[in-house]
């Protein structure tokens, strides 16, 4: 029976905050490690008196001995995740994956850690025609945010194989939800558009709109990892798709937002940008077989729900 501390670092970023939710929800005790470089401190005031928190990069091995002290299980979702951001800053971004998650492994086998699920990225798979996404694809990256989280999971799978520490990685497809930073110069697609067309901006596609994605809804994200922590058995490093096996169009989200927020707002339309693929969708059999995961919430519901909460605020 798995005792119930996690570690959840990066806890201040956006899918950090939804998780560290969850499991103070479900009764589990919580450390959470964020330097800041991406996350935001109202993520996570919320939950101030509910978690052990430290402030503190995970680069710096003292950081990590720190956060894993006592603990049973640990959601690895630290990163700097943007590909147009890894372009401008390739080392940052290796930094802030693979750095970080070697320095945090070695922590975690040392203290031994039960588990470690870690975040990885859809676009370890690159561009290549082939859908749905299947796990057996080698990857492809396309952009340095892509290569650092194939180091990534490289380095899980070898402290398994080397150390027994159990690892898996899951691989996020578009991730988003409520609380999803609008304003960076970065931010994912789903929260930028439903702001600019608050304000009655018509939205920038860059392409021609018909790329597609598997946009996954933040609760099938925090479940996934859950299922992950949890799962009985060894995992040795596997590798798995989280999201929802479907796609949408860009222009699919924009014509959805319209009808959501009663506008009338066709997108403009940029050149297309390096280090973007072109169709995403992902084979969720892997995940299924092995955790039982079932996205609960799908796409126009979680579209809905995310709408909802930039319309009227939190609930």
């Amino acid at each position: 029976m798995p005792r119930n501390r996690f570690l959840v670092t990066g806890c201040a970023g956006f899918i950090g905050g939804h998780m560290v939710e969850r499991l103070l929800r479900d009764g589990f005790d919580v450390v959470g490690v964020d330097d800041f470089s991406t996350g935001r401190r109202g993520n996570i005031d919320r939950f101030a008196d509910g978690i052990r928190f430290m402030e503190g990069n995970l680069c710096d091995p003292e950081v990590a001995e720190r956060a894993v002290e006592g603990v049973d299980r640990i959601i690895h979702l630290a990163a700097i995740p943007s590909v147009p951001r890894s372009l401008e800053n390739p080392g940052e971004s290796a930094r802030a994956s693979v750095m970080a998650t070697v320095t945090l492994l070695d922590a975690a086998r040392k203290a031994g850690v039960a588990r470690v699920v870690q975040a990885s990225s859809s676009s370890v798979y690159g561009d290549g025609e082939a859908l749905p996404k299947v796990e057996s694809t080698p990857p492809d990256p396309l952009s340095p945010y892509a290569a650092s989280k194939v180091g990534q999971e490289y380095f899980g799978k070898a402290f398994s194989s080397a150390y027994g520490l159990d690892t898996v990685a899951l691989r996020y497809f578009n991730v988003f939800g409520p609380r999803q930073d609008p304003d960076s110069r970065y931010a994912a697609v789903i929260p930028k558009f439903i702001m600019l067309m608050l304000e009655g901006s018509r939205p920038t596609i860059f392409g021609d709109g018909r790329a597609t994605r598997d946009f996954t809804y933040i609760d099938n994200v925090v479940e996934g990892n859950l299922l992950a922590a949890l799962h009985p058995g060894p995992l040795r490093g596997e590798v798995m798709n989280c999201a929802c096996g479907n796609r949408v169009s860009l222009n699919s989200l924009v014509e959805k937002l319209n009808v959501l927020l009663g506008t009338d707002l066709p997108p403009v339309y940029a050149p297309a940008r390096t280090g973007e693929v072109r169709h995403s969708q992902a084979c969720i059999d892997r995940i299924s077989a092995i955790l039982g995961f079932v996205p609960g919430v799908g796409f126009d519901d979680g579209l809905a729900k995310t709408v909802r909460h930039f319309v009227t605020g939190p609930a």
